[in-house]
């Protein structure tokens, strides 16, 4: 038996499912959300579209699937940050903590930045952008300047965009200076 069938013992249904997200991704990313059907996903999985069908019944449930973890990892880190100090020392931890939490969602970010009409119009777009919203009012002082209210935008967005648009920068290096930019940029807000 195999792990495309739907009679898959539970375990092995985990990982066609996962199978079937990181080959939906990889296909998104080649030819965008909108121009890539289940019948592709299923050709590139090798398997039926009927046992696709079986564990996705569409694209938006692959991609809801694809970011279940990811929102859930957000929702625990707005509630931490909602928990900590406004001091030097927490804003350094929040940085570090959001820099290694953004570390498995590079590729999926990627897909929700380059497909964005698409995604906008997902219930899971719109999900990820309530989750932003809420983890840059959590980190905004408020009566904070539009200068202040900028850093933290751009602190907070630019751990995406440099995880997109440095990848010849070794990982670990590139950690350490997106660190080091947001908590600089964090630090300087004024908390008062």
């Amino acid at each position: 038996m195999t792990d495309d069938t739907p009679t898959a013992p539970e375990g092995r249904q985990s990982g066609t499912r996962q199978r079937i997200q990181q080959v939906a991704l990889e296909l998104f990313a080649e030819y965008g959300y909108d121009k890539t059907s289940l019948r592709e996903i299923a050709e590139r999985l090798g398997v039926t579209k009927a046992a696709l069908y079986y564990h996705f019944k569409s694209k938006e449930a692959i991609i809801a699937a694809v970011f279940e973890e990811i929102l859930e990892e957000m929702d625990g880190f707005i509630a931490w940050t909602k928990t900590q100090p406004r001091t030097s020392t927490a804003r350094q931890q929040i940085a570090q903590r959001y820099v290694e939490s953004s570390k498995g969602a590079s590729s999926v970010m990627r897909l929700f930045q380059e497909n964005g009409p698409a995604m906008r119009e997902l219930k899971v777009g719109e999900q990820m952008r309530d989750r932003l919203i809420d983890l840059v009012n959590t980190l905004t002082p408020e009566h904070a300047s539009v200068p202040d209210k900028l850093r933290i935008r751009i602190a907070l967005f630019a751990v995406q965009l440099s995880r997109f648009s440095m990848q010849d920068v070794p990982v670990e290096e590139l950690d350490a200076a997106i660190v080091e930019v947001v908590f600089e940029l964090l630090d300087r807000v004024s908390w008062e």
